[in-house]
Parts: C-alpha cells; sequence; structure tokens
C-alpha cells in the first residue's frame, strides 16, 4: 500500500487523532509526544482540559502526517494505560468540518523535518540561487514619514540526488526597520529579512515536491 505524502498541514480526519480520559499531569503533551512518535513522525500534539460539562480530565488531538502512522498508533493505544493509572481512549477523527478546506503550507522547518524523515538527513539537499535586496527606498516613503523598510526576493532550489527530483521556490521577505537612524537595528533587520525570505523560498521549493511512502503490512 502507497501513501503520497504533500509538504503542507496535515488537514485530513485519517492523520488526525482524539485522545480522552488523560489524568491531569505537567508535562502532558510531552509524555503523548513520547509515546506516539513511536508510530510516526508528528506534526502537533495538542492536550486541552475537558469541558466543565465533561468533568475533570483533559483530552488531545494529535496530527500525524501519514494516516497509516495514525491508524497503527490508534490500534496500539485505545484501551491502554500508557504513562497514567486509567486507560485512555484514541480514536481516528472521522469529522473536522469547518478547516478541512483550507490546506496550509508547512514552515521551513516542518519542511526540512519531514524531509529528514522520510529521506535521511543525506537524501536531500538546497542551494541558494539568488539572495536579492529589492528594498527600493525612495525620498518619496521619507518625505511622508514612512519607516524604512528591508525587502529581500530569494530563490531556493532543493535536490533529491537518489530521485532525481530538482524543485525551486521563491520567497519574499519584509520588514520595517524601527529605528532608522541606528546601524546596528538596520543589521539586525537585514539579517532577519534575509533569513525569513530563505524560509518561504525553501517551503515554496517543497511544495512542489511528493513523497510516496510505502507501507507494508
Amino acid at each position: 500500500m502507497a501513501e503520497v505524502l504533500e509538504f503542507r498541514v496535515p488537514a485530513g480526519s485519517a492523520q488526525t487523532l482524539l485522545v480522552w480520559g488523560l489524568e491531569p499531569e505537567p508535562g502532558l503533551e510531552h509524555s503523548l509526544f513520547s509515546v506516539f512518535s513511536k508510530f510516526g513522525l508528528l506534526y502537533s500534539v495538542r492536550a486541552h482540559s475537558n469541558a466543565a460539562v465533561a468533568g475533570p480530565g483533559c483530552y488531545a488531538i494529535i496530527k500525524f502526517y501519514s494516516a497509516a502512522d495514525a491508524s497503527r498508533a490508534q490500534h496500539a493505544c485505545n484501551g491502554q494505560r500508557l504513562f497514567q493509572n486509567s486507560p485512555m481512549k484514541v480514536c481516528v477523527c472521522t469529522k473536522q468540518k469547518g478547516f478541512q478546506q483550507q490546506v496550509l503550507a508547512l514552515n521551513s522547518n516542518k519542511c526540512q523535518e519531514l524531509a529528514n524523515h522520510y529521506l535521511g538527513f543525506n537524501g536531500w539537499s538546497s542551494r541558494i540561487i539568488t539572495l536579492q535586496n529589492v528594498s527600493g527606498f525612495d525620498d518619496e516613503n521619507e518625505e511622508l514619514g514612512k519607516k524604512r523598510s528591508v525587502r529581500y526576493l530569494c530563490a531556493v532550489e532543493v535536490m533529491l540526488p537518489n530521485h532525481g527530483v530538482h524543485s525551486r521556490g521563491v520567497g519574499l521577505g519584509e520588514a520595517d526597520v524601527e529605528n532608522g537612524e541606528d546601524p546596528l537595528d538596520f543589521v539586525t533587520t537585514t539579517r532577519r529579512v534575509q533569513k525569513l525570505a530563505v524560509g518561504k523560498a525553501l517551503s515554496s521549493a517543497f511544495q512542489k515536491i511528493l513523497l510516496v511512502v510505502l507501507a507494508f503490512r
């Protein structure tokens, strides 16, 4: 069986687990992460207190990138005590009305995490093609009293050498210089904008890549 994964925030019902019957404790999210990350790469773990009508306790929403990993975790953990005294209930979310329609791109850090997990640290690489200052400062903005802004445009290429895949992406970083008279503030803002542009370009390049993961039963 094959599963296609995108470099996007997982939004499918089959990738999301609902865990309830949790006992409140310090570091609950860390405990959940330690248990469920054994079944596959996690996008997020969020624990919440029950509503007042539901009584004391907590529930959690756990998002996997892979629906197959979520299914294995559900079967293995449902009805188990794991790290607490009472058994917890785990189910796959069958309906998530309201937020399945919007699919968001992963940020660059999450993209790299996903690539490292499935391709290995040496299974991919990236290079900056260009990082160009496109600020376009002009006298008109200064006359109007507007803050000085810094803009950088970046183009990045992502390579998967073992698969012969090359993908390019573009990103724009922009920020205002809070204190235009302070050279250090200008330098700090410039570095931050450059990093932002590179991150957006890297994320853009990954959006064009699909991972085909083979699951063996």
